[in-house]
């Protein structure tokens, strides 16, 4: 779609058309979509072992699938380039714009990633265009979740914004669910062959059908009210230029919370299922379905935590987050490896509700500690640079740490550094924002 397309279709505020959206309809549309962005990126990583001996055969044991993990990292070394491109967009022409780019942009792309011949069939250009369409879809996402967040944040009453937040960390929740939950009926139902032939590609090529579902929903969208109010301010001259330290003290605090997420979150979403299979030795199946019962208590987490934020504030709920990580890391790894089913549940179960409140805490955080006229563009970007230099490595990193070492808990220590300094940061410069006027700036 064209940006005259996009700048055509864009609707008026409600108050000149006559037509508003309630709050209950906006989150179902953006839910819609960001549910789907998130299914397409979470399946990647659900299949990286399979994808690794479909484009990466080696005979070397770990050696497919530390490939696979690199190219999931590739998705977001590209992030950043997504924010920079599209995190304007929403600036200059509403958060609309990006997500309606960013839901038709994932579906196009997780889909000709399903189609896509393996080594097999066109050698060294199978992981070539591979890797350039993960390099595409990590674009979208680049723009999607910060855009997603701002738009349903800034449509929500201002004692209701966390709740808000948890809309979008919830559906990506219930997305990665459906993802696992799918993969272990595959891996289930299917034998090894028919998975690695042609069972992975199903969920990758039927992203096109929720990829047209979403746009559609998504172009009946009205803008929000504080990107409403800020055209208003900009075409009255009114709008007042961001200083420089308010922008760099923006950045960190969103690098802060963004990585302290995005590490934790692959952990749990990615490299767990991974390392339950590969390094513990439990099936794949057995993984999946233990992976799935902690995605059920990370998905319910959300919206608890959104109304307990919404009372209690951002700064304590995030900092505990943080604490906790650090300090129960290392416990984690220790419960896991020990194959008890008992035990990794208890272990998986700490780390998605600590997960959840990061995931909470930084959409609503990105809304609340950037002004309004370059929130898209700064949130965009402060998000997805942590992401591309800490969280989307994370994965790879943990899986070659056991590889060079053989230590089955050493992962532990890159999730508990990260999150110590994340808590040193947030601790030293991060205020309390619950009550803060998101339409300044």
């Amino acid at each position: 779609m064209s940006t005259l397309d996009l700048a055509q279709t864009r609707p008026h505020a409600p108050s000149e058309g006559g037509q508003k959206i309630d709050m209950k309809k906006r989150a179902v549309a953006v839910g819609i979509g960001n549910f789907m962005e998130w299914f397409d990126f979470a399946i990647y990583g659900y299949f990286a072992a399979t994808i690794g001996q479909t484009f990466f055969p080696s005979a070397a044991p770990g050696v497919s699938l530390l490939s696979s993990l690199a190219v999931f990292a590739v998705g977001f070394l590209s992030r950043p380039l997504g924010a920079v491109v599209l995190g304007p967009v929403g600036d200059r022409m509403g958060r609309r714009a990006v997500l309606i780019i960013t839901v038709f942009g994932m579906g196009l792309v997780t889909t000709l990633i399903g189609l896509l011949p393996g080594y097999a069939a066109i050698g060294i250009a199978a992981p070539i265009l591979l890797i350039v369409l993960r390099f595409l879809q990590g674009m979208m996402v680049g723009g999607e979740w910060s855009s997603a967040g701002i738009y349903i944040v800034e449509s929500a009453p201002s004692h209701r914004r966390a709740t808000a937040a948890s809309v979008i960390t919830g559906t990506a929740g219930i997305a990665f669910l459906t993802g696992t939950a799918l993969a272990a009926t595959l891996s289930a139902t299917l034998t090894p062959a028919e998975l690695a032939s042609w069972g992975w590609r199903l969920p990758f090529i039927a992203s096109i059908i929720m990829a047209a579902v979403a746009m559609y929903i998504r172009r009946k969208l009205s803008d929000t009210p504080v990107y409403v109010e800020l055209e208003h301010r900009r075409a009255t001259g009114n709008v007042q230029e961001v200083a420089r330290g308010e922008k760099v003290r923006a950045f960190i605090l969103s690098f802060a919370f963004a990585s302290l997420f995005g590490v934790s979150l692959y952990y749990f979403i990615t490299y767990a299922n991974n390392h339950l299979t590969q390094t513990v030795g439990l099936s794949k199946s057995s993984s999946l379905w233990l992976c799935s019962i902690a995605l059920v208590i990370y998905t319910l987490s959300h919206p608890i935590i959104g109304l307990l934020s919404d009372r209690v504030g951002r700064r304590r709920l995030l900092l505990f987050a943080a604490g906790g990580l650090t300090l129960l890391a290392y416990p984690i790894f220790l419960m896991m490896n020990t194959g008890s089913t008992a035990l990794i549940l208890t272990a998986l179960a700490i780390l998605a509700i600590l997960v959840a409140i990061t995931a909470v805490m930084d959409v609503v955080l990105l809304v609340e500690v950037f002004p309004a006229s370059i929130r898209s563009t700064g949130a965009a970007v402060g998000h997805n640079v942590a992401l591309a230099v800490l969280a989307g490595p994370g994965p790879f990193l943990a899986a070659a740490l056991i590889s060079m070492t053989g230590d089955p808990n050493i992962p532990a220590w890159y999730l508990a550094g990260v999150s110590l300094a994340c808590f040193l940061v947030l601790w030293f410069m991060l205020p309390e924002t619950r009550d803060k006027d998101i339409t300044q700036g």
